[in-house]
C-alpha cells in the first residue's frame, strides 16, 4: 500500500483534488482509500435511524452493513486524537493508495496544495514530509523548490506523477512506531 497526504490551508483546494485523483488513479486499476481528518465535531448518522438510535443507548461501537457498503461508528468515552496512522491501520487490506486529507503536521509525505489567490502562507520551506507541491501559480510561489511543483489544474498528471513515484509512498507501518 502506497500512501500520501495533501496539505494546505482551507480553501486551497484539497478536497477538488483528491475527489479529481480518486477516478484518476482508479482508471489506472488501482484502489483508493481516503482519511480525511476532520476538525470539528461531525456525524454520519441521522436521528431517528437505528444506528443513531444504537449509538444514542451507549454502545461504543456500531457496525452497519449491507451488500454494498459498510460502516463503522464508535464513540470515544474521553476525547481521542488519532494519528494518521492508527487511521490508515483501521483500512481493508489490499488497497493501493490512500490518499491522507488533512493532517497537515504527521510524518507522512504529503503534497502541499498551495495557491497565491488564497493569500496564505507555504509550508514547503519548513516541512521536510512535503514531496511536491500542486499549484495554480507556480511562478509565485514564495521561495524556490528543488521539489516537484505540479500543475493543480491537471488531477491526471498529478496521479501519473504518484504512480511514476510510487516507490516514494510505499507504506511501512513499522516506520512510524
Amino acid at each position: 500500500m502506497k500512501a500520501v497526504g495533501f496539505a494546505g490551508f482551507s480553501g486551497s483546494g484539497k478536497t477538488t483534488l483528491v475527489e479529481t485523483l480518486i477516478p484518476a488513479l482508479k482508471l489506472r486499476g488501482l484502489r483508493v482509500s481516503v482519511v480525511k481528518h476532520a476538525h470539528h465535531k461531525f456525524d454520519i448518522d441521522h436521528p431517528g435511524k437505528d444506528t443513531y438510535r444504537h449509538r444514542e443507548a451507549g454502545a461504543f461501537e456500531v457496525v452497519v452493513a449491507s451488500d454494498k457498503r459498510l460502516a463503522l461508528m464508535r464513540e470515544f468515552e474521553q476525547a481521542a486524537e488519532l494519528s494518521v496512522h492508527q487511521l490508515i491501520a483501521e483500512l481493508w487490506e489490499g488497497v493501493d493508495w490512500v490518499l491522507v486529507e488533512g493532517f497537515k503536521q504527521s510524518n507522512l509525505l504529503k503534497i502541499e496544495v498551495w495557491r497565491a489567490a488564497a493569500k496564505k502562507p507555504a509550508r514547503y520551506p519548513d516541512d521536510d514530509f512535503i514531496a511536491a507541491i500542486a499549484t495554480d501559480t507556480p511562478a509565485q510561489l514564495p521561495e524556490p523548490t528543488l521539489r516537484p511543483v505540479l500543475d493543480l489544474n491537471d488531477p491526471d498528471a498529478i496521479a501519473q506523477w504518484l504512480v511514476d513515484n510510487g516507490e516514494r509512498f510505499e507504506y511501512d507501518p513499522d516506520r512510524y512506531q
